[in-house]
């Protein structure tokens, strides 16, 4: 991803947040970041999210989704002596199709199949002011309705960085060509 599509992407991210009503300094706007999981195709898969706070104990995101653009299946590991993370996602904005283990199939859900690798079919589907809690070590892949989404996500201390994906091919840090 170059620096004008980054740059493109937290503007987008940046009209959401105003339809989800939410309010953002801009030191905060400065620091929205845009994850293409190194595919290139960032409109398709990924997400553009901000990190409010990360300590030992807590971690506070908003993150955006474009129109049916998804966020990768993945799990939180244990990292350095930790359990995985435990995240809550409540929907703000639009529609979240969550998929995490238990019955479904590809066949029967309502988002688009992704252009990544999944193997979870379970549907949830948060509408404003829903929200569904993961547990640690839980496969689960996201991805926004027609309308797009955004989603505060609380959790216990994020190392994204070290999530496990189902697709071999998957970056999580971006690389930004100048």
């Amino acid at each position: 991803m170059n620096r004008a599509q980054y740059n493109e992407r937290v503007a987008i991210a940046l009209t959401y947040y105003e339809k989800a009503g939410i309010v953002l300094t801009d030191e905060e706007k400065a620091r929205i970041e845009v994850a293409d999981f190194g595919l290139g195709v960032v409109e398709n898969v990924g997400l553009q999210l901000l990190t409010y706070i990360n300590t030992d104990r807590v971690c506070a995101k908003e993150m955006v989704l474009t129109p049916y653009q998804t966020c990768p299946e993945h799990k939180h590991v244990p990292t350095a002596g930790m359990a995985g993370k435990e995240e809550t996602f409540r929907c703000r904005f639009g529609k979240v199709y969550l998929y995490v283990a238990g019955e479904g199939s590809a066949d029967a859900i309502g988002a688009r199949m992704p252009a990544t690798d999944v193997t979870y079919f379970h549907e949830v589907v948060l509408l404003p002011g829903e929200q569904y809690t993961i547990m640690p070590e839980t496969w689960h892949w996201f991805q926004a309705g027609e309308d797009g989404a955004v989603i505060s996500e609380f959790s216990t201390k994020s190392t994204d960085e070290t999530d496990v994906f189902t697709d071999k091919r998957i970056v999580r840090s971006p690389e930004i060509e100048e």
